[in-house]
């Protein structure tokens, strides 16, 4: 395996995933994308009333821990558990179609 000039290897993504306010599954956001589904909805995961917007594309359906532990989960903010999750899947959809050993 030849590196770059930096000599740090290359990476390639040959995975996707996919955790949105569509679904938590690539499969689920792709099916809203094609019904013409909006992810915005109002607020509930706490109290928007003291807030001048009270819609937001939130994830209702996500749960950490099937990516993660619950003791994990709650050292890692939400926003970082939701990226994790996806790459996870990346990775699985890459194994699956035999591009990662």
């Amino acid at each position: 395996m030849s590196l770059p000039a930096d000599n740090r290897p290359r990476v390639v993504i040959t995975g996707l995933g996919a955790v949105s306010p569509l679904g938590s599954l690539l499969k689920d956001l792709w099916e809203g994308v094609l019904q013409g589904k909006s992810g915005i909805r109002r607020i509930t995961q706490f109290d928007p009333s003291e807030m001048p917007c009270q819609i937001a594309g939130e994830i209702p359906d996500f749960d950490s821990e099937q990516y993660i532990d619950r003791k994990e989960a709650r050292r890692i903010p939400r926003c970082s558990q939701i990226a994790l999750a996806s790459a996870i899947q990346a990775v699985f959809r890459c194994r699956s179609a035999g591009y990662y050993a």
